[in-house]
């Protein structure tokens, strides 16, 4: 094969949406090395991916099978969404280069930080049907260097009137993720993020802003080779469960955001 497959999912939900691409990424993508592979390491499967949550903010949010634990997904969605760990980026000490709400929020250039979030808000409040509201990561400075560039490039946000309603549309567009340990997590902050960004629009407009279409667009979606026999357990617990068994409603991670919360509130304090 001479070309990197594109590929398109679509799904009501998120994890509806995430698990159509990991498998379709399995059953349909190139096999191809990394820059990471160990030795012995089989090919990784890659495609270009445009997935498509029609729904965002519908139950279930949440896929059980994705790797991590739910407080770990609360403390990633608070550092996307809040910056919560944005003072641990200190490069000179060998430590985080970015985060992205770093470079969503508070991107340094000439001298300036730009809130880019911001610019969003503001921007469509003005001029709701807009194609300038959008925000980008990469810093052509000091990215191409470092050994974990933003796998983040692009937001870009767009409204669509319905009767008296607002929906706001969101595309993300990615440089290169891990489809099955690194895409449900991104995806779940960035459609909360979605959702705050609309909330902020639907203030200033004082009119309803509802949260609409998500659209993710990888350029490579991968999955290492390094874990396949791991995904091959995953391809089996979907053979094996229904679809309800094999997500959560936010509701039943409440709990554990709880605690997530707690946790972050005593590393503040420490």
């Amino acid at each position: 094969m001479k070309e990197i497959p594109v590929i398109k999912v679509e799904g009501q939900t998120l994890p509806e949406a995430w698990e159509k691409a990991v498998i379709a990424t399995w059953e349909d993508g190139l096999s191809i090395k990394t820059e990471y592979d160990k030795p012995g390491d089989p090919p990784s499967k890659d495609c270009t991916m445009v997935m498509v949550v029609n729904d965002p903010m519908k139950e279930p949010r949440i896929h059980r099978a994705f790797p991590g634990g739910l407080e770990d997904l609360e403390v990633y969605r608070q550092e996307v969404v809040f910056g919560i760990h944005d003072h641990w980026i200190k490069p000179e000490e060998g430590k985080w280069t970015y985060t992205y709400h770093q470079r969503l929020a508070n991107f340094q250039i000439e001298g300036k930080a730009i809130d880019q979030i911001r610019y969003i808000i503001e921007k469509l409040k003005s001029t709701p049907y807009s194609r300038r509201a959008q925000a980008i990561t990469w810093n052509p400075g000091s990215d191409p260097v470092t050994d974990d560039p933003p796998c983040l490039q692009r937001i870009w946000c767009r409204l669509v009137k319905d009767g008296s309603l607002y929906y706001l549309n969101m595309n993300t567009h990615w440089r290169s993720r891990d489809a099955y340990k690194a895409s449900f997590m991104n995806i779940f902050a960035l459609t909360d993020l979605q959702r705050t960004i609309a909330e902020e629009i639907s203030r200033g407009l004082g009119n309803p802003v509802k949260v609409g279409r998500y659209v993710d667009i990888s350029d490579s979606f991968h999955i290492y080779g390094s874990y396949h026999e791991e995904f091959k357990n995953f391809l089996k617990m979907v053979k094996e469960r229904s679809f309800e068994e094999r997500t959560w409603a936010s509701s039943f991670a409440e709990p554990f955001f709880e605690d997530a919360k707690v946790k972050i509130k005593n590393e503040d304090n420490a």
